[in-house]
Parts: C-alpha cells; sequence; structure tokens
C-alpha cells in the first residue's frame, strides 16, 4: 500500500436521506446540503429514459460517448477531440490527478475548496498547497497563488464560482493571472456551477481556452441539469493532454442511460433557464435577510451560499431537526446553505429568526 494512503481522511458522501428520516425520526426532510437542483430533471430526460431500449442492457455503451460527444462539441464550438468524459466530475479530478502528478509534486488551490483537489494529489503522493481565499471578499487570492509557485508546482485549480464559497471571478481576471504562471503548469478551472452566474452575460472562460495550452476547463450535467443520479462530467483540454487522459480512461466509463439522460437535458433549456432565474430570485432573498440580520455571507454566484454564524454547529442541529439539512464541516462558524425553493426558502428563514432572536 502507498503510504501516504494510510494518511488520507475518507471523503465522506452524503447519508441517504431515507438513512438520515429514519435515524432521527423524521417524516420529512429537505436536503440543501450537497448543491443539487432542488426543481428535480427535465421531464425530457424521463421520456429519453423510459423510451430507452431495453433489449440492449446486455450490451456494452458506447465507450466514445459519440453522440454526447458530438452534441457537446457542436454547443461549446470545439472540436470534438478536445472533450474527455469522466464518470461525474470526480472521474475527472481523478484522471486529472493520475496522469500529471507524481510523488514529490505539488498543487496549488484556494482554501476552502473543494476537497476532491487535495485528495486525489494526496492519493498520488503529492504536496497541497493551501492559500487562503480573500477573507473580506471570499474570492481567489490570485497574487497569493502566484508567490506559491515552486519548480515544483505541477497543477493549480480554480472553482469559479468557488465551491464552498459561492465566489466568481470574471474570464479577464483569470485570464491575467494565467499570463502569470508558467506554461508548464496546468491551470484547471472548474465551472461546474457557472450556468448559476448572473453578475454578467458571457462568464465562462471557455472563449479564451484556446490561447492557453496549459489551461483546463471542466463542467458537469449533476447541477443545473439536474442529473446528479447519472453522474456525466466532462473537460475541455487540448487535443494532446486529451489524449493522455484517454489513454488512462476506463473504457465504456458512461452508461448508455447516462448519455441517453444527458443528451436529452441539453435539448432543454428551458429548464435550465427556469432553474437559473428560481435560484437567482430565491439566492438573493437570502441575501437580503443576512443583510437585514448582520449575518456576514459571500455574494454566491452558485446555488448555494456560504455564511457565518455563531454557534453554527448547534444551528445546523436545530434546521436538521425541523427537516431541513444543511452542510457543515467547513469550520466552527461557517455553513453552506443550497438555494432550495421559495416555499423552503420562507420556511426556513422563518426557523433563523426563531434561533437569532434567542
Amino acid at each position: 500500500m502507498k503510504e501516504q494512503i494510510k494518511a488520507i481522511e475518507n471523503y465522506i458522501p452524503e447519508e441517504p436521506l431515507a438513512q438520515v428520516k429514519k435515524r432521527l425520526g423524521l417524516k420529512k426532510l429537505i436536503r440543501l446540503s450537497a448543491n443539487e437542483n432542488p426543481f428535480g430533471t427535465s421531464s425530457k430526460v424521463k421520456e429519453a429514459i423510459l423510451n430507452w431500449n431495453f433489449a440492449e442492457s446486455n450490451r456494452y455503451p458506447d465507450g466514445d460517448a459519440s453522440q454526447l460527444r458530438q452534441v457537446i462539441a457542436a454547443k461549446l464550438k470545439v472540436p470534438s477531440n478536445h472533450l474527455v468524459f469522466g464518470v461525474g466530475l470526480d472521474e475527472i479530478i481523478m484522471l486529472l490527478s493520475h496522469v500529471f502528478l507524481e510523488n514529490g509534486d505539488e498543487i496549488i488551490l484556494t482554501k476552502p475548496t473543494f476537497s476532491e483537489y487535495a485528495l486525489h494529489a494526496q492519493i498520488e503522493g503529492a504536496k497541497v498547497v493551501e492559500v487562503p481565499c480573500n477573507a473580506k471578499s471570499g474570492g481567489h487570492d490570485f497574487a497569493g497563488m502566484l508567490t506559491k509557485i515552486t519548480s515544483k508546482t505541477k497543477l493549480i485549480w480554480l472553482c469559479n464560482p468557488n465551491n464552498p464559497t459561492g465566489v466568481y471571478e470574471r474570464p479577464s481576471v483569470i485570464e491575467n493571472f494565467i499570463a502569470h504562471v508558467p506554461k508548464d503548469i496546468l491551470v484547471i478551472i472548474d465551472e461546474a456551477y457557472i450556468h448559476y452566474v448572473t453578475d454578467v452575460d458571457s462568464p465562462s472562460f471557455l472563449p479564451l481556452l484556446s490561447k492557453y495550452p496549459n489551461t483546463i476547463l471542466m463542467r458537469t450535467f449533476s447541477k443545473v441539469y439536474g442529473l446528479a443520479n447519472y453522474r456525466v462530467g466532462y473537460a475541455v483540454m487540448s487535443a494532446k493532454l486529451a489524449a493522455y487522459m484517454q489513454s488512462v480512461r476506463l473504457p465504456y466509463n458512461l452508461s448508455a442511460l447516462s448519455q441517453i439522460a444527458a443528451l436529452a437535458a441539453l435539448k432543454d433549456q428551458k429548464f435550465v433557464k427556469k432553474s437559473v432565474n428560481k435560484t437567482q430570485k430565491e439566492r438573493k432573498a437570502w441575501e437580503t435577510f443576512f443583510e437585514s440580520q448582520g449575518i456576514k455571507y459571500f455574494h454566491s454566484q452558485a446555488n448555494f451560499i456560504f455564511f457565518k454564524y455563531p454557534g453554527a454547529n448547534k444551528l445546523a442541529d436545530f434546521l436538521l431537526k425541523n427537516g431541513y439539512q444543511i452542510r457543515r464541516g467547513f469550520s466552527d462558524e461557517w455553513l453552506r446553505l443550497t438555494i432550495g425553493t421559495t416555499a423552503d426558502g420562507g420556511k426556513l428563514r422563518t426557523l433563523f429568526l426563531t434561533q437569532i432572536k434567542k
């Protein structure tokens, strides 16, 4: 066994809702801790799945995800051989770490950010160099990251909007940062939540990607498309980098049902737009509420909001007992709340007030 594996803490996934309800004796439980789409999944996905030919169950799926590859390539206006598909972004993150990291290498990331970047670096024996986010804005400290670059640096991870802070960085800001990064270091931009950005009209770094061969962009169907259960993620990169990734990717990694679901979801942009609009409205309601109560939060452009609350764990326990599960574990005073429906938001804010007045 690799020595570094012994020191790694297991990634703890969300406990199944039914199990939590049974354990706590709850009749109703709304999970607002996993950044899932509370508005469900497009009906077009259900229709496509139900119309799938069950007789193909004994056959392997399309190992190259050919149709999905062509549709996404056309939508993003990139060559199809620049795409690599994974079982959610989890597999993409694992592959990137496995392909481009060796024992003794270093990665740079923001603290806090998505924990799997560090997890897979540690599995490969790489050192994780953390740069605290801007304490005031919650944004990436790009200047601080540049000071941490050494001859051992191989990967820099940028989650945009960042998870868990929800803070968004404009493409021009990221481009200015990348221009100062040595060309032999890969900069990976995770745009899992990019669809929820409403502050600007063109939020993605994608139009600038071809200018920087050392950049990689990641997307997922788990969030705004509501396909978390189908596990479909992908990355856009140069043909050279994609070829390295494809050489180690497991064959048939995306099931036929996952590919069908993703194709159907892409065809229903009305569902995407409605999900974003509802999220934006409720997200604003939460920011207004936090401001009125003097609660510190970071301006979010994702489908969640990160806020500071004294006795955060007690608040999370109280909400859980009342049927609402939010994300804890970042620090003693910070919590992440997935933006839910307007009805659930109203009930939650009422529950908040009962605790604030104590």
